[in-house]
């Protein structure tokens, strides 16, 4: 019991001129058997080198990862099969995988302007969106705050207010340590980050923001008026009542419990198993959602 606890809580924390000139180190990478082409680069995002990837063609679709986490520590399974019909945008927010820190404080908010400011340097003016775990928060931020560039978002464990998730977990939060996160989330980070000495930074400040969590107000989270899509696991850290609270205060939702842990549905690292099947993940609910047309 204990180990779920350490990676639910440490896979939840987060566990920023706008033209594509300010976009640096763009390259294509060769596909191999496991890796799809993809381009890649850094953008000037409000303070930071703001990192991302792009793989496929057609609407955009833009991938937020949880704290602690990569692009490829939460979406390496999942990004192949919506690049067969999508142009999937994935990124590393302040701090995390190969993104620089900008010696603030990470918020939800900051995080959200971050995103929109790279959409925009890379000229997308609007854009579907899966958020995970506290990427879900952001997503959450985002349609709040800039809802011109959002058509549907996808609330994967999202966490909006503090009675979303048990007792336990505020109370294993303040006690969060570097040595007690899940291996998994440090080998992907070491594995791509130019400095492996960040980890440290990166952890104490998605601790630090989860320890000082504050509630969405419920008149924000009625503002989200683009189609939306929420989903847990049934054995989720965060409870199936928040789930149906958010699915309720958002007048144009729709509410999906998987059978599955934190981020199961998407392959996310720490919940694979070794019979893993990819026919698992929630990639087809995922798409029949985005497919359908909005009414």
């Amino acid at each position: 019991m204990k180990r779920i606890i350490v990676i639910l809580g440490l896979t939840f924390f987060a566990l920023t001129s706008c033209n594509v000139n300010k976009t640096v180190n763009k390259k294509m990478e060769t596909a191999t058997t496991d890796k799809p082409i993809f381009s890649n680069g850094y953008s000037e995002v409000n303070g930071l080198k703001m990192y991302y990837e792009i793989y496929g063609q057609g609407k955009p679709f833009v991938l937020i990862h949880g704290g602690g986490s990569t692009i490829q520590s939460n979406f390496e399974k999942v990004i192949p099969l919506f690049a067969k019909n999508r142009k999937v945008i994935a990124v590393e927010l302040q701090a995390h995988g190969r993104t620089s820190d900008r010696n603030a404080d990470s918020t939800f908010e900051q995080d959200a302007d971050d995103v929109t400011t790279l959409l925009k340097n890379l000229n997308i003016d609007k854009a579907d969106f899966l958020g995970f775990s506290n990427g879900g928060t952001t997503t959450l931020q985002i349609a709040i705050r800039h809802p011109e560039i959002v058509d549907k978002i996808i609330l994967g464990s999202a966490l909006a207010k503090r009675n979303g998730v048990p007792d336990w977990f505020w109370g294993f939060m303040k006690q969060a340590k570097l040595e007690n996160m899940p291996e998994q989330l440090k080998t992907a980070y070491k594995q791509v980050a130019a400095d492996p000495n960040g980890l440290q930074i990166m952890h104490d400040r998605d601790a630090k923001r989860m320890v000082n969590f504050k509630d969405i107000p419920d008149e924000q989270i009625k503002s989200v008026k683009v189609p939306t899509l929420i989903i847990i696991g049934d054995k989720d850290v965060i409870t199936p009542e928040h789930a149906i609270e958010l699915h309720r205060l958002i007048a144009n939702s729709e509410l999906a419990i998987i059978p599955g842990g934190h981020g199961e549905y998407i392959g996310e690292i720490t919940t694979i198993k070794p019979d893993f099947k990819e026919s698992e993940l929630s990639v087809p609910l995922i798409e029949k959602f985005l497919n359908k047309k909005n009414e």
